[in-house]
């Protein structure tokens, strides 16, 4: 990781997350590093900021999920952030949602990679997953869509009292003002933003929770 205008990972991280689990974020990275840009993953000025923004941003989602649940990552993309989820939890069970094919691939080559056997892909809309009948103690998302799109994709995947953890910015708060009539609709209970202390950065993280009735 020493090449120009690419972030380093952060001293200790062994010790935080515990070795094996470092190893294979450390790994994760390199993988982006090589082919992130080349398969239209991550843009070459993102890997300037590959850890603070990217990688441990999405560790803030972790700590509010169970050690061993069945958790949903909506429109996985480069894997972010269901294949930290699945790096550090790796006693549950992992469904990398997304719908287009090459990126698909992608999250089935990192999974076999890194020897996660907690994940399965499923290359496919979350609306369709819905009609299956699949249903999961959790759902992840990161920049997939505002709140108001992301609940009717979302919640019907949710056993009774599972949770939405979204990975948001500063507009959360308007975005739960403009999706109170459908969180209604959908029967969530409880909504709010956390600020989330992020280990190796400096800068906090916003998560959006919206738990189901």
């Amino acid at each position: 990781m020493a090449d120009t205008g690419i972030e380093a990972p952060p001293a200790g991280g062994a010790s935080h997350f515990g070795e094996s689990a470092w190893v294979q974020l450390v790994e994760f990275s390199r993988l982006l590093v090589a082919e992130g840009d080349v398969r239209g993953l991550i843009g070459p000025r993102e890997l300037e900021r590959l850890w603070s923004r990217h990688i441990l941003n999405c560790t803030a989602v972790v700590r509010d999920l169970p050690e061993k649940c069945d958790i949903a990552d909506i429109g996985s993309g480069a894997g972010f952030p269901g294949i930290i989820v699945a790096i550090l939890r790796p006693r549950a069970e992992v469904s990398l949602i997304e719908t287009m094919e090459r990126r698909a691939q992608w999250l089935v080559e990192v999974a076999e990679t890194l020897h996660l056997t907690n994940v399965r892909v499923l290359n496919d809309r979350a609306e369709n997953v819905v009609s299956s009948g699949q249903k999961f103690d959790s759902v992840t998302a990161r920049a997939v869509a505002p709140l108001k799109k992301l609940v009717p994709w979302t919640l019907p995947l949710l056993r009774g009292g599972g949770e939405l953890l979204a990975l948001k910015g500063a507009r959360a708060e308007q975005e739960i003002d403009a999706a109170r009539g459908v969180l209604k609709k959908f029967k969530a209970t409880n909504f709010f933003v956390e600020d989330v202390a992020v280990w190796g950065t400096n800068e906090a993280t916003r998560v959006l929770h919206v738990v189901r009735q």
